[in-house]
């Protein structure tokens, strides 16, 4: 598994970090989750290239990306990634976006047909009722509980992660996503991340509604749905009702559940089943 190349590219306003893993096929723009950034991609890159030109980018607030004061919607990120294919001179893109970053894919889809070829939504983008908001806000708790504190030292850092069963078996992949989203500062490391903007991030995507961008979405959709819950059955991030709506509302939607995996093992473990549709879909 190589490590990517880092570039910049010019967002809306703002610089975005980008990492690229260089390859012959067609872009494909990977968005990740609410507390993560580029290098989740890592993993499912490596299974995509030569084949395919894969760039992941850091969410403005995440990573090296610039962390404005404000801005942390929906609609302030499809903005960046309009902003970004702009930069690049790239018409139109492929995009894969897991957890938050399916939700800002299938906006940036209904906004901007013209420029999106296929989107793929890993484990996001349902519509969601309020409770289960709070049940998946309290499953991801231990992802947020690192943001803002400072540790003694990366080890420490990690120590708490490395005890979630969601994210097992621990890799090197999972490693280097961590090191590369700590920061050194007086009393040791800490997450880039401020804790205000995720706080901002997560009220505004509660009061979406999703479904409304369902109808508008011309491209095909490929839909990968983890079968497991992170901490029990009942914090799916996409019950079976939310994902059934997708399916039944977006025009040309293919479902696919990845069985035995969760929220975080669909991204971060190796699994045959994901590359092989992927690999399927993008080559249709």
């Amino acid at each position: 598994m190589s490590d990517p190349v880092m570039k910049r590219a010019r967002g809306d306003g703002i610089q975005i970090q980008l990492a690229t893993w260089e390859g012959k096929g067609q872009p494909i723009l990977c968005v990740h989750g609410v507390t993560a950034n580029c290098r989740c991609w890592d993993l499912i890159a490596s299974t995509l290239v030569p084949e395919n030109n894969i760039l992941a980018m850091d969410l403005r607030g995440r990573g090296l990306s610039d962390k404005p004061s404000s801005g942390y919607s929906l609609q302030h990120h499809i903005q960046d990634i309009f902003c970004v294919l702009d930069d690049l001179k790239q018409e139109r893109i492929v995009l894969m976006g897991h957890s938050l970053g399916a939700y800002i894919s299938l906006a940036f889809a209904a906004n901007y047909p013209e420029r999106t070829e296929k989107i793929i939504l890993m484990d996001g983008g349902g519509q969601l009722t309020q409770d289960q908001w709070d049940k998946f806000s309290l499953a991801i708790k231990p992802s947020l509980d690192r943001l803002g504190r400072v540790f003694p030292s990366f080890d420490a850092y990690v120590a708490l992660v490395k005890l979630a069963p969601f994210l097992q078996p621990w890799s090197q992949a999972l490693e280097d996503y961590f090191r590369y989203e700590s920061e050194a500062v007086e009393g040791g490391v800490r997450s880039r991340i401020n804790p205000a903007n995720i706080m901002e991030e997560a009220q505004n995507i509660r009061q979406e509604a999703p479904s409304k961008y369902y109808s508008k979405v011309a491209c095909p959709v490929l839909i990968l749905r983890a079968t497991d819950g992170i901490l029990s059955n009942d914090d799916l991030v996409l019950p079976e009702s939310a994902v059934d709506r997708m399916v039944s509302e977006i025009p040309d939607a293919l479902r696919i559940d990845i069985k035995g995996a969760n929220h975080f093992s669909i991204l971060f473990q190796p699994n045959e089943t994901r590359d092989r549709v992927i690999r399927e879909f993008f080559e249709k």
